[in-house]
């Protein structure tokens, strides 16, 4: 059975992908589940095939939390148009947030661990513990098509050392 143009509209909605991958995750996964399912899949396949592109775009946001707790993130794309587009906003502040609140000393498990911590990328994201940072990323990659890495990151706290 077609899809409807309500469940394109609430599965966009829901997801921020294109209408016709939309379309065409709902007919091929015939329920709003399995939809969602396939344009996760389909998202980390993106994720994936842009993951060696060039990212020399982007931007550096801050988050601060009570005026005490403070992080800075760069995070780079592969476009300025992408750089200037809400959602990549939104993630940049998104992850300094998480910075702030976690405080990771390693962006990836690649690095060398410190007291067996948790790296940025593979902690759960804390406004949805079902998901994590890297999750978030490639959700985002899937809606923009480029490459997203986050660069560097630094926390401050007010008479921390």
């Amino acid at each position: 059975m077609p899809s409807s143009t309500a469940q394109i509209k609430e599965l966009r909605e829901k997801t921020g992908a294109g209408i016709m991958e939309c379309k065409r995750a709902l007919d091929e996964g015939g329920s709003m589940a399995e939809a969602e399912k396939l344009l996760k899949q389909w998202g980390v396949a993106t994720a994936t095939k842009v993951a060696g592109k060039e990212t020399s775009q982007g931007v550096i946001d801050s988050y601060v939390h009570a005026g005490r707790i403070g992080a800075l993130i760069e995070l780079n794309c592969q476009t300025d148009f992408v750089a200037r587009t809400d959602d990549f906003k939104t993630l940049a502040r998104e992850i300094a947030m998480q910075v702030a609140a976690t405080n990771p000393t390693r962006l990836s498990s690649q690095e060398p661990s410190q007291d067996g911590d948790v790296p940025l990328l593979d902690q759960p994201y804390i406004r949805d513990p079902g998901r994590t940072v890297q999750d978030l990323i490639n959700e985002t990659i899937a809606k923009t098509r480029e490459n997203i890495v986050i660069r560097r990151f630094a926390r401050f706290e007010l008479g921390g050392s």
